[in-house]
């Protein structure tokens, strides 16, 4: 199985970063895609990917919360990295007006931004949104014809949004979220809606740890070794075999990302 999204540059596994990739192997994850999410981390996300090149890819982007770092708009240390051959897919790109870390007109002009570069470069976008549904769609729409195709990955929004989504295009990223009876309970009920062919699975490591767990690890931390759970879980709501569903989402994955 592939995870899409884990934040492996994330300071919280600097003291045991290689015991992490070896668990997510023996719990039976193939691949991950490495987040790049600022101007520091996909540096850093693409040098882990070479590190561990038999298993690791990446994503070369800035994420709405550190657009306001965004000093130059042609991004050109996120072109230098797209040249990479293990980075794979520009972002993580997009809104979000929940937390608005950045103005959102800074917000807006950096996403544009990503959409432009990965248009010139061909390459798909790894993109976030939360609260900003109708802004995102907005701005991502009319670049879709050029692009090769976009994941929204740790999808959260409604059932509306996800049918917009779906009807763009988009491929959804479904997260750990999942696993948690109260605040999931509106995701659990949507991801039975999403095709076999455009879901994919991913933990958002060391974010989002599945509150369901057992037994509870002594760490809240999230590992990529939990993505199996995460599967079947979502196997289960969707009354899926986990082994169809897997195959299934590597398939999705490795199509998107030309892996």
């Amino acid at each position: 199985m592939i995870d899409i999204g884990v934040n492996l540059t994330s300071s919280r596994f600097d003291k045991d970063r290689d015991d992490v990739v070896a668990r997510a192997k023996e719990a039976g994850v193939t691949a991950m895609l490495l987040t790049g999410t600022d101007l520091e981390s996909s540096p850093q996300a693409a040098a882990l990917a070479a590190q561990y090149s038999d298993f690791a890819y990446s994503t070369a982007g800035v994420h709405p919360h550190d657009a306001k770092t965004v000093e130059d708009i042609a991004l050109p240390t996120i072109r230098e990295l797209a040249s990479l051959p293990h980075v794979v897919a520009i972002g993580e790109c997009g809104l979000d007006f929940n937390r608005d870390f950045s103005p959102r007109p800074q917000q807006e002009a950096v996403f544009e931004a990503h959409l432009r570069l990965a248009a010139e470069l061909n390459m798909p976008v790894f993109l976030h949104c939360r609260d900003a549904h109708e802004r995102f769609m907005a701005i991502l729409t009319p670049w879709l014809p050029q692009l090769p195709g976009a994941v929204l990955h740790c999808f959260t929004g409604s059932e509306q949004e996800v049918r917009e989504c779906l009807e763009a295009g988009l491929y959804i990223g479904i997260t750990g979220w999942v696993c948690d009876e109260r605040r999931g309970e509106a995701l659990r009920a949507i991801v039975p809606l999403i095709p076999d062919d455009r879901l994919m699975i991913e933990t958002d490591a060391p974010y989002l740890q599945p509150r369901d767990l057992k037994p509870k690890p002594k760490s809240s931390r999230n590992e990529p070794c939990y993505l199996p759970h995460i599967a079947s879980v979502i196997a289960v709501l969707r009354q899926q075999d986990t082994e169809q569903l897997i195959t299934q989402s590597v398939e999705n994955t490795r199509r998107l990302f030309k892996l």
